[in-house]
């Protein structure tokens, strides 16, 4: 395993942290309307993540600073033909902030439905653009040889890649539901605990979909596992995730539900991941523009310099992650002062 290796895994382990704990919060703001009916309800949702939502996001900073600086080329790339879309992510990103912090600011009831509306779709909003991004990763972008990719915005939302966005959403309102059943109580709590299955349900159809789909229209993902069969372990892997996931919330055991269905997030990235690798941007103009992760790596001497900095840094990142979660673990209480 070269320096190239390491980290593509380092960065598929730094977005699969990021989809784990920022999508549970994008699921929460995708759930705050259906399910929170009163301002003592919505209050509680916002204050279940108040504590941890900007910490979660540090993992897509992670994210796109390792990219830039590991793999350039395919940073640039994506810039050149994402920009707007990328553009539209920050908005969304900005809306679901101010609407977090500005909600409570005032107690006029329409000032707190306003930004209740704002919070929900800008984070409905995030998690389709995440999507669809993704998709268009998996089934290729018209990457020319100059290193460019000529797609208009319009472009992007292709069938696939809508399908992946909407998957997408419903996973994270799943994983977000799933979170929740362990931070509210009462008749908020069993209000919860009855969307989950539903869910559930919603998110297996639209991934067994997508997944069909991808094997019709783009079988060079299938035709990896097809020529080594051992690879099918991580597929598996995230199927018994979310089926474990479904016996551990019909027993009550909702702590461990969360863990599940934040594995089968994390395999499901590395299933796509060896689905395309060494890819990182497949072309559909000609094979021989696609951006690898040997083509398109930084020279050796700076992703040494990287990863000195990743084994320093990283263990702190993950102290802090973890002391969060530890010190406001429990049910939510909404305090005078919170959100």
């Amino acid at each position: 395993m070269n320096l190239s290796d390491i980290w593509f895994l380092l960065f598929i382990v730094i977005v699969a942290g990021y989809l784990v704990l920022d999508g549970f919060d994008m699921g929460v703001g995708i759930l705050h309307l259906p399910l929170a009916r009163s301002d003592g309800e919505r209050r509680v949702f916002l204050n279940s993540i108040g504590p941890v939502w900007d910490g979660n996001e540090v993992w897509l900073i992670l994210a796109g600073g390792v990219l830039f600086a590991a793999f350039p080329l395919v940073y640039a790339s994506l810039f050149s033909g994402f920009y707007l879309a990328m553009m539209l992510v920050l908005l969304v990103m900005i809306l679901r902030t101010v609407a977090i912090e500005f909600r409570s600011k005032r107690p006029s009831g329409r000032w707190r439905t306003g930004w209740d509306t704002v919070f929900a779709l800008s984070s409905g909003g995030l998690a389709l653009l995440l999507g669809v991004a993704f998709g268009n990763v998996l089934k290729g972008v018209t990457l020319g040889p100059d290193g460019n990719i000529r797609m208009s915005l319009i472009d992007l939302l292709g069938p696939i890649p809508l399908l992946v966005g909407v998957t997408t959403v419903a996973m994270f309102a799943m994983h977000g539901s799933i979170f929740l059943s362990m931070k509210t109580e009462g008749v908020l709590e069993a209000r919860v605990k009855s969307w989950m299955p539903r869910l559930m349900v919603v998110f297996f159809v639209l991934n067994t979909l997508l997944v069909a789909a991808l094997a019709v229209f783009h079988p060079s993902i299938t035709d990896r596992y097809a020529q080594d069969p051992w690879l099918v372990v991580f597929p598996a892997a995230a199927l018994a995730a979310i089926l474990a996931a479904w016996y551990l919330l019909r027993a009550g055991r909702a702590f461990w539900a969360f863990v599940a269905s934040a594995a089968m997030i994390a395999l499901l990235l590395v299933s796509a991941a060896v689905g395309i690798f060494p890819n990182l941007l497949v072309s559909t103009v000609s094979d021989a523009n696609n951006l690898t992760i040997y083509n398109a790596a930084s020279a050796d001497n700076t992703l040494t310099v990287m990863l000195v900095i990743a084994l320093i840094g990283m263990p702190f990142v993950l102290l802090y992650t973890a002391g969060v979660y530890y010190f406001f673990r429990g049910k939510t209480v909404v305090e005078p002062t919170g959100y």
